[in-house]
């Protein structure tokens, strides 16, 4: 991986993409009018948050190993755009939104599983690619039962 030169720097990038995702789902909550919308919202945080607390964990020798299941994909956040972020938005709207995040952090992991060259941290990756198409799974069948 020609951007990184140790596992440190690609550990400690992929916990700023978590903190990051922690960060930008906390800030959509507070803008939402709507409690049930905040609280959904601020469980996409806690999930990123508990991503970092793995990574962290990593970073002091943990390894993590990818579930034998493949994980279900709808394909739904294949065929819709995400909304602009707006206070206003609807549930929809916030389903899409992050429906498309899990799905580019998915391609993150997976990318990154693919070129770090070291076995056990790319197992790392995989596992965590995992979790995120769990997550963007859960918000397309919440999308398919909610909206569409």
């Amino acid at each position: 991986m020609s951007k990184f030169s140790s596992v440190d720097e690609i550990l400690d990038f992929a916990i700023s993409r978590e903190e990051e995702a922690a960060a930008f789902y906390t800030n959509l909550a507070q803008r939402m009018g709507k409690p049930w919308m905040k609280e959904a919202l601020l469980a996409f945080a806690d999930q990123e948050l508990g991503h970092k607390d793995k990574l962290m964990q990593v970073k002091r020798g943990k390894t993590l190993e990818p579930s034998a299941d493949k994980v279900k994909d709808l394909k739904i956040a294949d065929y819709v755009v995400a909304a602009p972020v707006s206070p206003d938005m609807t549930y929809a709207d916030a389903l899409t939104v992050a429906m498309q995040r899990e799905k580019k952090a998915f391609m993150l992991y997976q990318r990154l599983a693919d070129t770090c060259g070291i076995d056990s941290l790319k197992q790392t990756f995989e596992a965590l690619a995992q979790e995120e198409a769990k997550h963007k799974l859960w918000l397309e069948v919440e999308y398919d039962d909610k909206v569409l």
